[in-house]
């Protein structure tokens, strides 16, 4: 009953004349702002309906095929790298990490092998470092009578410290500093000092020549690491970082030793990469420790995860708030739930599918540094009187370090969208113009053409479909089975 009341409806109102329908292609063939159309349509002569119908197919199909490779373009996610230099009136001054290369004190402990050990088993969550077979049996042997021996508080006290016999000079920028502007942080080097951390306060430059100028004293003889285990210079390590990050020392640590002079000349360089997938980083992922986001910081933070998750508790020299690993559990568990980690590849860097992908902004500091051997015959009289020291003393122990901007600009390398949506569109809407003097009014004449079009072919397949059989009871006046069957006996 409904598909016979749909039937009658379309009949009566909607299923347009043969005659009808062959007017309406006339007038859109006629009236279409697609140029060529109308002139297929409208000549007398056979020769230029079929060179109008060649010209409007060929140039039809160069438009498919440029908007085709315009799209294809498009999806292959292509960038452009853009290198811009900024001269500033003055320039953020970056954060300095400043590590002595001997790393406790000589007086400590009667056997040094035994702490330097334990310092490489808590430091090798940050740089591994393989541990031979010979050192496992002594190892044992002390951490089974030193249970409640920690680490970090024997580097803390016995390790490196900054006062004003190991920093002899500190200026920055005309300006007196001293110990109590560097922060102290643990790295594989143990106690180190961060000038600038935190960017608190932040600390600009105004003139390039001039930065940061520290002399220091190593002091041999009370630092003393462990020949027999690789230790064998002596000096400054430090490492030019932003000072919102954490130093990073594998591969970016800058080696002075003693008795030089170290100029090093900085440069500021940003670099912006585009999100997936046209570049790399992730701008959507945030860092629990830190403000900013950094592969190393993130690689650290992965990995206390993955330590805490397995052995219960926190490495000290890691971020996070959990509770601090002692000597056993550092042996025991931390030490191989590392290699575990690197060889299962658990927490990886780089790529926008990895644990750690790249980072959408990054500030980097490339320096050139050059040397020059520490004082004159006047220079070492001078700070030996100064010092009281002897000339020999100066000369194995002193350290300068000249920290500087080469010139008052920074770097921009920006990585960029090659092809833009707005941009792809100009393009496509180009072709279609070129070609077909099409518009985006052309686009929705054709789509109206077509639906019109579609809906006569609905209604064209609906009212030849087939009748919908009876499956009510027949009515009193539709003879029954046997009314017919005897019908047909009787004819």
């Amino acid at each position: 009953g409904i598909l016979e009341k749909i039937r009658l409806y379309l009949i009566k109102k909607l299923r347009p004349h043969l005659e009808d329908r062959r007017k309406y292609h006339q007038e859109f063939a006629s009236s279409t702002s697609f140029h060529g159309v109308h002139n297929i349509v409208q000549t007398q002569s056979k020769t230029r309906k079929v060179l109008w119908l060649l010209v409007v197919t060929g140039c039809l199909a160069i438009v498919i095929w440029q908007i085709c490779s315009r799209f294809i373009y498009y999806f292959s996610w292509p960038t452009t790298t853009t290198v811009v230099v900024q001269y500033v009136e003055d320039v953020k001054f970056p954060a300095v990490t400043f590590c002595n290369l001997n790393r406790f004190q000589a007086h400590a402990v009667s056997n040094l092998k035994i702490i330097f050990l334990i310092w490489n088993i808590v430091s090798g969550v940050l740089q591994k470092f393989a541990m031979e077979d010979k050192y496992s049996r002594e190892l044992n042997d002390f951490l089974l009578g030193n249970q409640n021996f920690s680490i970090k508080e024997f580097t803390r006290k016995n390790g490196f410290y900054l006062n004003s016999t190991t920093l002899l000079e500190c200026e920055f920028f005309g300006k007196p500093c001293y110990p109590q502007d560097f922060e102290h942080v643990f790295t594989q080097y143990g106690n180190c000092f961060t000038f600038n951390h935190n960017d608190l306060p932040a600390r600009r430059v105004s003139l390039s020549g001039r930065g940061l100028h520290l002399l220091f004293d190593v002091q041999q003889e009370q630092f003393t690491d462990e020949p027999a285990l690789g230790y064998t210079d002596a000096g400054i390590t430090f490492v030019i970082h932003s000072p919102k990050e954490l130093p990073r020392f594998d591969g970016l640590g800058l080696l002075t030793p003693v008795g030089m002079h170290a100029q090093v000349a900085i440069r500021q360089l940003k670099s912006i990469i585009q999100e997936y997938p046209w570049g790399e980083c992730k701008p959507d992922i945030k860092l629990q420790y830190h403000k900013i986001y950094s592969t190393n910081g993130c690689l650290q933070e992965c990995k206390a995860r993955y330590i805490q998750d397995w052995c219960g508790c926190l490495p000290f020299i890691l971020p996070g708030n959990g509770t601090e690993c002692d000597l056993l559990k550092f042996y025991n568990c931390v030490y191989p739930a590392v290699y575990d980690i690197e060889i299962k590849g658990l927490c990886t860097v780089g790529t926008h599918n990895s644990t750690c992908p790249a980072p959408c902004e990054e500030t980097d500091y490339p320096t050139t540094v050059t040397y020059s051997s520490f004082g004159g015959e006047k220079a070492i009289k001078y700070f030996s009187a100064k010092l009281k020291k002897s000339p020999e003393y100066i000369r194995q122990n002193l350290v300068r370090i000249d920290i500087k901007y080469h010139d008052l600009s920074y770097k921009i390398t920006q990585q960029q969208k090659a092809l833009t949506i707005s941009e792809l569109l100009a393009d496509v809407g180009g072709q279609l113009g070129l070609f077909c003097g099409a518009s985006m009014i052309t686009i929705i004449e054709l789509l109206e053409y077509i639906f019109t079009n579609f809906c006569w072919v609905c209604i064209f397949l609906l009212l030849k479909a087939p009748e919908m059989p009876q499956w009510n009871n027949p009515s009193q006046n539709q003879p029954t089975h046997k009314e017919k069957k005897k019908g047909i006996q009787e004819c």
